[in-house]
Formats: structure tokens, sequence, C-alpha cells
């Protein structure tokens, strides 16, 4: 802690630095905050947060790229991935995880369908290729998602199908605009071309007409996906109330998506549920 603070008690050294820190940061990167000095946060924890953003900074103005596997210092004890038995992958990976991990890199997956021998064929012939911002920071980790780079289409739709739409569609809480669809020429069961606005304001009309909306099952049964098309199926069975009245409804469920070659995203643009008039 600067000396030019030490006349005052402890914790004012630290806010006294924090204000002073703070002002730095607002003058030279133009960063915001609350107001100063009346922060909830203990001083000294302040004070290691405020010194390492502005270490950060610093490093960033004068960035440069590392491939991964110089920044792992060139590690070359790990096998490649043909030569290591079935039997011994697991611990292969999870020593290679560890590894990464004593250099600030992670990788992790999404789809629960990507193996142990893939993550490791992925670090060794890929990620050890990949360039990264030569930065270092205590506790920092750079984090790459293995979907990013191969993604599993059919789990990644079936997912946003269930989870983001129907779900969505289906449970009590009113409808928000949401990136997954498109933001126009939607269809919702007998509703064809909608803008994403008048999609939502048909959903939300739906869960208005009931007191409450409880979900019993939602289950996928299929994904397929094609060169710009996919879509989902499945069932589902939800208990609406209005009052004292009771309405079970079920039935089959579709979503289709399309594929957008500039962002390389798929977009939902049609829904069909059946056994509710919306």
């Amino acid at each position: 802690m600067s000396s030019e603070f030490s006349h005052f008690t402890h914790d004012e050294q630290w806010n006294a630095e924090n204000d002073f820190l703070k002002m730095k940061m607002m003058l030279e990167h133009g960063a915001e905050f609350g107001s100063v000095g009346n922060s909830e946060i203990p001083p000294g924890i302040e004070n290691q947060f405020l010194k390492s953003v502005m270490e950060f900074e610093k490093q960033f103005e004068n960035t440069t790229y590392i491939k991964v596997f110089d920044k792992l210092k060139r590690p070359t004890h790990f096998k490649p991935v043909t030569e290591i038995k079935d039997a011994d992958i697991s611990s292969a990976w999870s020593e290679l995880s560890d590894y990464l991990s004593q250099y600030g890199v992670s990788l992790d997956a999404c789809s629960p369908n990507i193996s142990p021998r893939e993550l490791y064929r992925f670090t060794i012939e890929e990620l050890f290729e990949e360039e990264v911002e030569d930065i270092s920071l205590p506790g920092m980790t750079q984090c790459f998602i293995y979907d990013i780079f191969h993604p599993d289409t059919v789990y990644e739709n079936t997912r946003l199908a269930k989870e983001e739409c129907i779900e969505y569609i289906l449970d009590k809480i009113p409808m928000q605009g949401t990136y997954n669809f498109k933001k126009e020429n939607l269809q919702l069961n007998n509703y064809p071309l909608l803008s994403l606005d008048e999609f939502t304001k048909i959903v939300n009309r739906f869960k208005d007409a009931y007191d409450n909306l409880e979900i019993d099952q939602i289950q996928e049964s299929v994904c397929i996906v094609q060169e710009k098309e996919s879509w989902v199926t499945g069932v589902y069975s939800i208990t609406a109330t209005s009052g004292k009245e009771v309405y079970p409804l079920s039935g089959k469920w579709k979503v289709m998506y399309e594929k957008d070659d500039h962002l390389e995203y798929w977009y939902i643009n049609t829904v069909i549920i059946e056994g509710i008039n919306f």
C-alpha cells in the first residue's frame, strides 16, 4: 500500500487507495463505477480486484499472441491419441486436462456426446495450434468450448427445441423475444407469416387464459438435420387450471429450423403443438 496513505487507519488506507485507483481508471480507460467509497465489498478485496483489472488493461494494451502449445511450455510427453488404449484414455484425458489447468487453460464440451478420446485428440491435434492473447494474471483461465469448433447440431437443436422453445411456450412465465427464433415469417400452428412480436403476443394470450400452467412432461423423440433444414419432434403433457377447472393438455410437438449460412446458426421458423388452440 502506498506510504502517502500511512496516516490513515487500515480501512481508510484501503479506501483512499481504492478511490485513487478508480479515478485513475476512469481518466485513463473510461471506466465507470458506482459512488466512490460506497462499496459493500471489503476494501482489501476490492483493492486486489482493482489492481488485477489495471494489470489486465496494461497487458491488453500491449497484447501479443501466442500458440496454446507455447503457452503450455511446449510439452512433448503426451502420446498421440492413436497410441492410447481405450482402457487408458479417460486417465490420459484427465492428466492432459490437469496439465492445461496448471497454465490457465481449460477445455470443456457442452454436448454429452463428446468422448474423452475426442477431447484428448482435439487438444493435441487442434487446440495446441490455436493462438491466444498472451495475457497472464493470477487466477485467470482462458476457456475453450469444443462445441464452438465442432458443433453437435443434433444435440444443440434438440436441447433448444425442448428447453428454449416448447418449455418456453408451455410454462406460465410470459414469453419475451428470444434470439433462437427468426424475426419474421414464423409459423405457430395454423398462424403463418408471423413476426416475432406477433408470435410472442399469441403465445402470451394463451398463457393469460389460464391461472396456472404446470408442465408434466416434455420429451423429445427424434432430431433430423439436413443441409439447411432441421426439425425436432416429441410429445408433451401439461395441466392447465382456470379457477377450479382443470384442463389436461397433451399431444405431439414439432420444432423446425432453417440455417443462416452467413452466421452459421440455426433459427427456429415453425412450431407445431398439437392439442392447443392458440
